[in-house]
C-alpha cells in the first residue's frame, strides 16, 4: 500500500523510538536543520550516539538522497534510511556501506511495520566544522571560551568563529558538547514531548 511521510514518522516514533522519548538523557528531534538549514534530517536521536533517520515514503522521490547523504555524513555518527518497499533496491545501490536501512511496510489497516535490513555502523566521514553548525552563535562562543580562546577574538561572525575551533577537538568531544547544549534548550524538549502526545 502507498505510504506517506507522516504515517511512517508517527509509527516509527511509537514503535522504535518510544524508549528514547522516555529516557531523560536522550533528545529526539524532528526536522533538525543541517548545514544552517541547507538540509533537514527527518528524525535525529542524540544520546550516546548522534543518529539520523531519513524517511522515504512510497510517494517520495529518492533523487535527492545522494546529496542528503553527503551532507548528513559530515555531522551524524550513524545514519539509517527508513524506506517504503518500492525504493529498497534503488537505495541499496547508492547506500554507503556504513549506513543502515529499515523497510517500512504499510498494512491494510494503516499500521506501519518496520524491519531492519541493514544495521548502521559508525560513520568514518565526520567533520568538526559541520557538527559545529548545530550550535547557536552564543553556544559556539561559550565553547571557544571553554577551550581557552581569547575573548577579543570572539566578536566575529559565526562562520569565522568556526575557524577558531582547535584541531585537537575531536568530533566525538564536540558531539557531546552539542548534546549538552541541545539538552539545555528546554523548548526543544517540551516541543518533542508535545508532538509525541499529539500523535
Amino acid at each position: 500500500m502507498e505510504s506517506r511521510d507522516i504515517e511512517i514518522r508517527q509509527h516509527f516514533h511509537k514503535k522504535r523510538l518510544q524508549h528514547f522519548h522516555d529516557c531523560p538523557s536522550t533528545i529526539v528531534i524532528d526536522e533538525l536543520g543541517v548545514s544552517h538549514g541547507k538540509k533537514r534530517a527527518d528524525i535525529a536521536v542524540l544520546n550516546g550516539t548522534f543518529h539520523c533517520f531519513e524517511i522515504k515514503s512510497s510517494k517520495d522521490s529518492i533523487v535527492r538522497l545522494p546529496e542528503q547523504l553527503s551532507e548528513y555524513s559530515k555531522c551524524f555518527e550513524k545514519i539509517s534510511i527508513i524506506s517504503a518497499p518500492n525504493h529498497i533496491q534503488k537505495i541499496m545501490a547508492i547506500l554507503p556501506p556504513w549506513c543502515g536501512l529499515i523497510v517500512a511496510t504499510k498494512g491494510a489497516k494503516g499500521a506501519v511495520a518496520f524491519k531492519t535490513i541493514k544495521r548502521p555502523r559508525k560513520n568514518p566521514n565526520l567533520e568538526v566544522t559541520a557538527i559545529a553548525h548545530f550550535l547557536w552563535r552564543k553556544e559556539i562562543i561559550e565553547l571557544l571560551t571553554t577551550l581557552g580562546i581569547e575573548e577579543k577574538k570572539l566578536n566575529q561572525s559565526r562562520e569565522r568563529l568556526y575557524q577558531l575551533i582547535p584541531p585537537t577537538l575531536t568530533a566525538q568531544e564536540l558531539i557531546q558538547w552539542v548534546k549538552n547544549k541541545f539538552m539545555s534548550r528546554e523548548d526543544w524538549r517540551v516541543a518533542s514531548q508535545q508532538r509525541l502526545c499529539d500523535d
